[in-house]
């Protein structure tokens, strides 16, 4: 289950009081055990979204709802949790990847990218850079050939510098 996240761990990555808390946090959140795309952004207090924004917050979603029935159970919730709060960086790439290739054509362009870092400013409200200007940064160490767009952030895998400049602004926007 939690390698469909690209997180490739197991249960025991969590420790079980760990999942305990989480179940009790999420069942008093979510009493029917589905969580719902509403339900989704009360928990995380989004409300007011630009559109941008909100359509960031549903990619979101959809990421987690591994199996595609338009709820996030408990099971994708923890896959979830596990891989924002143990994932390693390059496990949150293919994560990261899956949520920013909006299209679903298994390549990211500069407008995808650019949305993506548009709505996480919209969401948090802070960076130390604009999105236009981030996004120019990375994309210019990410693809490799030049075409306008990064199959499989295989850009990041060979740049230390373009992985440690995007952990960092993820980190800057509320992101581990």
């Amino acid at each position: 289950m939690f390698d469909a996240m690209g997180a490739g761990g197991s249960a025991d990555d969590i420790n079980a009081m760990e999942i305990h808390h989480w179940y009790t946090k999420f069942m008093k959140e979510c009493p029917s055990g589905q969580l719902c795309m509403h339900e989704f952004k009360h928990v995380l207090d989004l409300h007011g979204l630009t559109p941008e924004a909100n359509s960031y917050v549903e990619q979101v979603f959809h990421t987690f709802d591994m199996n595609k029935d338009g709820f996030i159970d408990f099971l994708e919730f923890i896959a979830a949790i596990n891989l924002v709060i143990r994932g390693k960086i390059d496990q949150k790439l293919k994560w990261y990847f899956k949520l920013y290739d909006a299209d679903g054509n298994g390549c990211i362009d500069k407008k995808e990218l650019l949305s993506i870092f548009r709505a996480i400013q919209a969401i948090n409200g802070y960076t130390n850079m604009s999105a236009e200007e981030f996004t120019n940064m990375i994309f210019q160490k990410i693809d490799v050939n030049n075409d306008g767009k990064n199959p499989g952030f295989i850009g990041i895998g060979r740049d230390s510098s373009a992985r440690r400049d995007l952990n960092m602004q993820l980190r800057n926007d509320g992101f581990r």
